[in-house]
């Protein structure tokens, strides 16, 4: 898979525009998912995804294959995602979409799961406004790699890339993020 990759760069970087195309078939769900999770706004994780993209265009000639090109273009994503944030003043919300499929918050589901049926959609809302709430409250650093960890399922090391820090900083970052997450929804889990 990513020995392909190598060989659109490649192809993009003596000129094959259609070669970029396959990577941004490939790619556009998995970086607006990132995006969107970032933002938590359609319109802005669509309009963000593209200037990725053209940025990575734009650039493909610096990619030296030192990683992953899917690592490269989610380091330009987090990055265009994060300059639009402080631009805008955004505040960030979770989105349950990922979160439901995710095994990882089974304790959250499983007491979702065990209210009647009735109370699932009321309950399913507080939920939202409670994870958005305890998201807003982490910093865009430790949301990044809540993010990126638990919704995308990318590793320490592929994160440490993304965002340009240590593993460690990335495993203390989410740690730190856990922890408090955990305190903000305590209440509502129990």
């Amino acid at each position: 898979m990513a020995d392909n990759d190598q060989v659109l760069v490649r192809r993009v970087q003596e000129g094959d525009v259609a070669a970029f195309d396959s990577l941004v078939r490939k790619y556009r769900e998995r970086l607006y998912s990132v995006v969107y999770n970032l933002t938590s706004n359609r319109e802005d994780a669509a309009d963000i995804t593209q200037e990725a993209f053209i940025k990575a265009f734009s650039s493909i000639n610096r990619f030296q294959g030192k990683s992953a090109f899917f690592t490269w273009l989610y380091r330009i994503g987090v990055n265009t995602t994060l300059s639009h944030l402080k631009r805008n003043r955004f505040r960030r919300f979770f989105s349950l979409e990922n979160l439901q499929e995710e095994g990882s918050h089974a304790q959250v589901l499983e007491t979702l799961a065990a209210r009647h049926k009735s109370e699932k959609g009321a309950l399913l809302s507080e939920l939202q406004e409670k994870l958005n709430e305890a998201l807003q409250k982490l910093s865009p650093k430790h949301r990044t790699v809540v993010v990126l960890f638990e919704i995308e399922g990318l590793s320490h090391q592929e994160i440490a890339e993304i965002v340009g820090c240590s593993v460690g900083t990335v495993r203390s970052r989410l740690h730190y993020a856990k922890q408090q997450l955990q305190a903000d929804l305590q209440a509502f889990i129990d």
